[in-house]
């Protein structure tokens, strides 16, 4: 089956690598045009290196290579001014806007109790706030649109799980949660799904980075890849370490095609079994 989403236009956050370049690639191969924001920066509480301009043209680079158009635009989802900016100005290009995919995140870790004030602001202004910027600056050009439309928010097992030494990122991602069932009530009598999709761990930058282990493999001085790994494993039911960025896209092209037409309010996950451990 090819061109599940053809004609139709979506808007992607966290666009510049990672799960979100693979939805806008995944998209794009089904026929979809693509708006694509990334802050292409680092947060001062982000323990990892983030994306770069440089990422964020390969993302171009490989969406035009499939004959699909892009707009590209740096842009931070806590600055709604930015945000809604770079959509309006996308919509105006490419001439509608039929899919969302609210993907920009980030991680950081620390007990509860210790977090400082910053670090838990930066996670709920990015994986919360951040979540409803992007659906705030879209409803309306959905809503003119008259065509109906598929809003998916990118929340995570910890959305419907508790972590240890993640209660920032736990508690914004399980706000995703009701922020999704809530938009899906609103936008139903526009015919606009909304629906969250909920990944194990991802073989990304965000999971693969030397903070993500230290903290699963605290008593290890030294992790190998092999020990995080296995440590990772152990938190599915499947016999994987982690999934793949597609597989997450695959998900998000389901929910954004018409074979999801009457899919709303869902929370899909997409755990390799890890929620029902």
């Amino acid at each position: 089956m090819t061109g599940r989403v053809e004609g139709k236009v979506a808007f992607i956050t966290g666009a510049a690598r990672g799960q979100g370049r693979s939805h806008a690639i995944r998209l794009a191969e089904e026929g979809a045009d693509i708006i694509a924001v990334d802050i292409c920066d680092q947060v001062g509480s982000v323990p990892y290196p983030m994306a770069t301009p440089e990422d964020m043209a390969e993302t171009v680079k490989e969406v035009e290579a499939l004959d699909r158009r892009i707009v590209a635009t740096q842009a931070d989802v806590r600055d709604y001014g930015a945000l809604k900016k770079a959509l309006d100005d996308g919509v105006a290009e490419l001439g509608r806007l039929d899919i969302v995919s609210a993907n920009a995140g980030i991680a950081s870790y620390g007990l509860a109790a210790e977090l400082d004030e910053t670090t838990w602001q930066d996670m709920i202004d990015t994986n919360l706030t951040g979540v409803w910027h992007t659906a705030k600056a879209a409803i309306p050009h959905l809503i003119a649109g008259g065509r109906g439309g598929s809003i998916v928010l990118t929340s995570s097992t910890a959305g419907l799980l508790a972590i240890p030494n993640m209660a920032h990122y736990v508690s914004a991602k399980h706000g995703v949660v009701g922020l999704m069932r809530t938009l899906a009530l609103e936008l139903a009598p526009h015919y606009i799904r909304v629906n969250s999709v909920h990944p194990t761990g991802v073989d990304t930058p965000m999971v693969q980075n030397d903070a993500s282990m230290r903290l699963f493999l605290p008593d290890v001085d030294n992790p190998t890849a092999e020990q995080y790994a296995e440590v990772m494993g152990s938190l599915n039911a499947l016999p994987i370490p982690w999934v793949e960025p597609r597989d997450i896209s695959n998900a998000v092209l389901f929910l954004a095609s018409d074979e999801a037409r009457y899919i709303t309010g869902v929370t899909l996950p997409v755990d390799a079994g890890s929620v029902t451990k």
